[in-house]
């Protein structure tokens, strides 16, 4: 009795399986292939963009500056990618689409800070940036070279800043 009850089984079994092969086959016939899944939509073609970064007096690259891409979306910053300059003070960024403006922003110890706009137009675009060192810092306390009256007329030197300047007739 125990093998006819396992033939009989194992012959369900064999015709459940064939059943359900049958089942996912006609479901994926009956299926509209070109409304299956989300539309491709292929990324926006990209530039390749090498910054060189120099020192101003001597035009020898500065090493390890950081550069920092800033894509920008009108008036509103999208996030940033930072890279650092190899030995030849080079980096190259290929993921920023064409037709975009991206905010440089070059940071390197010893020197000047820089930043600007740049309208990405081109597949491939190489900007060079010359880096300063820092200006003596402004003090009150020290003569300059501009003196108080610098933005005043020669007229009003003469006069007390309480009393109106005579208009020519």
């Amino acid at each position: 009795m125990m093998p006819m009850v396992r033939r009989s089984l194992f012959r369900l079994s064999i015709l459940a399986a064939a059943c359900g092969l049958l089942a996912v086959s006609l479901a994926a016939t009956a299926q509209d292939s070109s409304k299956r899944g989300r539309k491709y939509k292929s990324p926006p073609p990209t530039s390749r963009i090498e910054v060189t970064v120099l020192r101003d007096v001597n035009s020898k690259p500065i090493e390890n500056a950081a550069v920092i891409f800033h894509p920008m979306e009108g008036e509103k910053d999208k996030g940033n990618m930072e890279l650092k300059t190899n030995e030849d003070g080079k980096t190259i960024i290929d993921v920023l689409p064409i037709g975009g403006v991206v905010r440089l922003q070059i940071i390197a110890k010893g020197f000047q800070t820089y930043g600007e706009d740049y309208k990405i137009d081109k597949a491939e675009m190489a900007v060079e940036i010359r880096l300063k060192r820092p200006g003596e810092q402004y003090s009150i306390y020290k003569m300059h070279d501009q003196t108080a009256d610098a933005g005043k007329d020669a007229d009003s030197k003469d006069k007390p800043a309480d009393q109106p300047q005579s208009q020519p007739k």
